[in-house]
């Protein structure tokens, strides 16, 4: 079992800048594959950004590559999503998920970006 906290939402303008933490509890964290999913009022659950257990492999939706990045620090069970160059269509609950056999997902936290 693996418990999942995001905190680091909010509310910034266009242009700006936001870190989202994910941090996780339970079994063996730096076995699970992490990232983020987002959902926006009214619309479809997106992939964002995804890392491999050790680090090594990143991955990104079309429509945040250059602007966001993931990293993780399994020495704290944590990972980190550094949103830059926000945009007002970034705005939604983001989510962060552990893959393994399994997958959690963490309550979410809102980020709205204003014009």
């Amino acid at each position: 079992q693996v418990q999942l906290v995001e905190s680091g939402g909010g509310l910034v303008q266009a242009g700006g800048s936001l870190r989202l933490s994910c941090a996780a509890s339970g079994r063996t964290f730096s076995m699970y594959a992490m990232g983020w999913f987002r959902q926006a009022p009214g619309k479809e659950h997106e992939f964002v950004a995804g890392i491999s257990w050790g680090g090594g492999n990143t991955y990104y939706a079309d429509s945040v590559k250059g602007r966001f990045t993931i990293s993780r620090d399994n020495a704290k069970n944590a990972v980190y999503l550094q949103m830059s160059s926000l945009k007002p269509e970034d705005t939604a609950v983001y989510y962060c998920y552990a893959e393994g056999v399994t997958t959690y997902w963490g309550q979410g936290t809102q980020v709205t970006v204003s014009s």
